[in-house]
């Protein structure tokens, strides 16, 4: 079976797919200045662009996970994501509270999904 990797960098794939699956690498904001509101529709949009180019959408997503710098924001995080969800395709999911890479992250995001 081929692998493929979508855009690679140094140390990491944004995506990976293989076996009729599409990894998804944990995926942050590029404004870390932002709320957690604006940093997960970011992320999500980044979610979908990457989704799409190993050729599936988030209507296939079938685990998120998604890690928040402070439980407190968690209602702001799920208004971003309940607007984003395909409401006929959720997939299994988590959150928890975790010390992201950088302190100015709020959120992270990764996941995997059918191609």
């Amino acid at each position: 079976m081929s692998i493929t990797r979508i855009e690679p960098g140094a140390r990491l794939s944004e995506a990976v797919v293989h076996g009729g699956l599409v990894y998804l690498a944990g995926h942050v904001s590029s404004d870390p200045s932002a709320g957690v509101g604006d940093q997960t529709r970011e992320i999500l949009a980044e979610i979908d662009r990457h989704l799409a180019l190993a050729g599936t959408s988030k209507s296939r997503l079938l685990s998120v996970s998604i890690w928040l710098a402070d439980m407190s924001t968690f209602a702001e995080m799920n208004a971003a994501w309940d607007a984003w969800v395909d409401p006929d395709a959720k997939p299994a999911r988590a959150t928890v509270e975790a010390r992201l890479a950088s302190a100015d992250y709020k959120v992270e995001i990764a996941g995997i999904a059918a191609v």
